[in-house]
């Protein structure tokens, strides 16, 4: 596993809907041959950009890399071809591997047998270990489709909305991923301060100030890669290193009524390195106050009454109230509200333009409703 290996298929995990937004993120960072696919975004490079994309991309959920493949019309043709394919190349002897095997249009009809003999053929090939229930392993996915047998690797282990920061979390939060793509979608980045009026465990004001901070998203965790077969740390030492962060020059906001709440976010906020650009402050929406300085992005992911709030007829007041101190006292200031809710986001008043895609989270589908510059 070095940089003179061939360039192969990289393919970043997206919830449905942020494809666009996680492509533009891909580009930035200097991925090669990016190209929107359904469920999220290819692209062809080699070991230092699977570490590059797993380190610096804020909107993917995963990063897998398809390491080959074979033709097999029967479960004895996959046996067979599954002991000659070579597993050393990436994984380790007496490596922990949980395989994940999906079967379409193929000769191969059951998953279930075919997982079993691609199990076999590791433990008695390669030494390798077959994972017990809920135990920490590395995921090969096999996808047989029209008899076509494909090997993929998860290179990010535990999912990449887990920064290692976010300990204490409130009801319902929104993953990492999603408030790094919903800030992108507002054109966001690091440049202007940040608000939240209801933070809760702080996501949205924690993402922007790391963006700001030019802080990479994997640099406190570790990754499934570290444990491939000749996996370089040297190298992916230098290229955590070479990061360089600075001090922003604005400041993020976050309050709640809840005081809980703002503990969470003040905690959170520490662990990620953020804690001295950030104010969190226990108060409701009838108290909100612009800060001084330059005028930015208010981001608020309020109540929807599916998952928490309550009667959904209670929020129309919250929403109603929110809207009138950002339309009185938010002057200059661009408004991004995530909400299941159309009526909602509409009781705010706010002058939205039309809502961005459906996007899953946690059972329901959100949306974001973005302003431009309130007047």
């Amino acid at each position: 596993m070095d940089a003179a290996t061939p360039p192969f298929e990289i393919f970043l995990a997206a919830l449905p809907g942020f494809e666009p937004l996680l492509a533009e993120e891909a580009r930035a960072v200097g991925l090669p041959g990016v190209q929107e696919v359904p469920g999220g975004v290819t692209c062809t490079g080699g070991w230092p950009d699977v570490w590059r994309a797993n380190l610096a991309l804020r909107g993917a959920s995963r990063v897998l890399v398809r390491i080959g493949g074979f033709r097999a019309f029967h479960l004895a043709q996959l046996d067979k071809r599954a002991r000659r394919f070579p597993w050393g190349d990436v994984l380790r002897p007496g490596a922990t591997v949980r395989v994940e095997a999906t079967c379409r249009r193929s000769k191969i009809y059951h998953a279930g047998a075919a997982t079993q003999r691609i199990v076999r053929a590791l433990v008695e090939t390669l030494g390798a270990r077959e994972a017990e229930e809920g135990e920490a392993a590395i995921r090969l996915l096999a996808r047989i489709e029209d008899d076509l047998v494909t090997f993929s690797l998860d290179t990010s282990g535990e999912p990449l909305h887990r920064r290692g920061h976010k300990v204490a979390v409130n009801k319902a939060p929104l993953r990492e991923t999603m408030a790094a793509m919903f800030l992108r979608d507002c054109g966001y980045d690091g440049a202007e301060p940040v608000l939240d009026p209801m933070c809760g465990s702080g996501t949205f004001v924690i993402e922007a100030a790391e963006i700001a901070a030019g802080l990479m998203p994997g640099r406190s965790r570790a990754f499934a890669f570290e444990d491939f077969a000749g996996f370089d740390a040297g190298a992916w030492g230098a290229m955590k290193a070479g990061v360089s962060p600075r001090a922003p020059v604005q400041r993020f906001y976050g309050s709640d009524r809840d005081a809980g709440a703002i503990r969470m976010s003040r905690d959170n906020a520490e662990r990620a390195g953020v804690a001295e650009f950030c104010t969190f402050a226990c108060h409701p929406v009838s108290d909100l106050a612009p800060p001084e300085g330059a005028p930015g992005l208010v981001m608020v992911n309020p109540p929807y009454g599916a998952r928490i709030g309550g009667n959904r007829n209670l929020l129309f007041g919250l929403y109603a109230a929110l809207g009138g101190v950002l339309k009185e006292r938010f002057g200059g200031w661009r408004v991004g509200l995530v909400t299941s809710d159309a009526g909602l986001a509409k009781a705010t008043g706010l002058p939205f333009a039309a809502p961005g895609p459906e996007i899953p989270h946690g059972g329901i589908k959100v949306r974001l409703w973005k302003t431009g510059a309130l007047g």
